[in-house]
């Protein structure tokens, strides 16, 4: 029983993970006046970087919060 339980609370905290992580890609989207859509449909690299940084340091604080 108590793995089903662990297992719930790991995807629970996945899928919160995961819409966190939506929520600050929105808000930095907001705050940045450049349409990323656009730029990555053009093949610019830097944008997909700036992008995966992003995500990847949203993810970072994510799990810290979920950790603790």
């Amino acid at each position: 029983m108590e793995i089903l339980t662990n297992l719930g609370l790991s995807v629970l905290f996945g899928i919160v993970g995961i819409l966190i992580m939506a929520i600050g890609y929105v808000i930095f989207d907001k705050m940045i006046p450049l349409d990323f859509n656009k730029e990555l449909e053009k093949g610019n690299l830097s944008v997909g970087v700036l992008i995966a940084g992003l995500l990847i340091g949203i993810a970072i604080i994510v799990s810290r919060v979920v950790a603790a």
